[in-house]
């Protein structure tokens, strides 16, 4: 994993802890929008409108942006090779830290203490003004749609991450605890 395991996790595996792998590509896609290097494109896609930052370590958020090389709505880009070997790569490690399990899928014990505690010290905000990359990345990491339809309106409209065809809470309704190993029904 790309964390120290005596850290909170990063906001894409808390994403995918919570509401599985669309949950966990949709921070990684806010991620690379709040620094600019992803925009939305025509008709509810994502593209690559500049470079990745430097600073940038999570594999996934590495492997959502080279696979943004031609435009891609959030079903295409889950089905993108690097995209889907960085996901089993991030689920691997979250089970081995304990946090998920591939059979059956879902969440331990430990991850649903976890998702409370985070819940709990990260309630999600009444406005958007005055919050950080990292506090958005963060909230929509813990509260899913509901933070990122607050957070980041118009992005999430126009990229097709919510609305018509778009949510990261259908994956963790059809599929308990938003799925393990790869496991999961309904997942795109």
């Amino acid at each position: 994993m790309d964390r120290d395991t005596t850290t909170a996790p990063a906001p894409h595996e808390i994403a995918r802890i919570r509401g599985g792998r669309r949950a966990a590509v949709t921070v990684a896609v806010l991620d690379l929008h709040l620094r600019g290097a992803v925009g939305a494109g025509r008709a509810g896609t994502m593209q690559a409108s500049g470079p990745a930052d430097d600073r940038i370590r999570a594999p996934l958020t590495k492997a959502v942006h080279a696979a943004l090389y031609r435009p891609a709505g959030i079903r295409q880009l889950l089905d993108r090779q690097g995209v889907r070997t960085a996901l089993a790569e991030l689920g691997g490690d979250l089970a081995a830290a304990g946090l998920l399990r591939a059979f059956p899928p879902g969440r331990t014990r430990a991850a649903r203490r976890l998702m409370k505690e985070l819940r709990a010290r990260h309630p999600l905000p009444t406005r958007r003004s005055g919050l950080s990359a990292e506090d958005k990345l963060l909230l929509v990491a813990v509260h899913g749609d509901a933070a990122l339809t607050k957070l980041a309106p118009r992005f999430a409209r126009e990229a097709g991450l919510v609305g018509r065809g778009g949510t990261t809470e259908r994956e963790l309704r059809q599929s308990w605890g938003g799925g393990g190993g790869g496991f999961s029904c309904g997942s795109a």
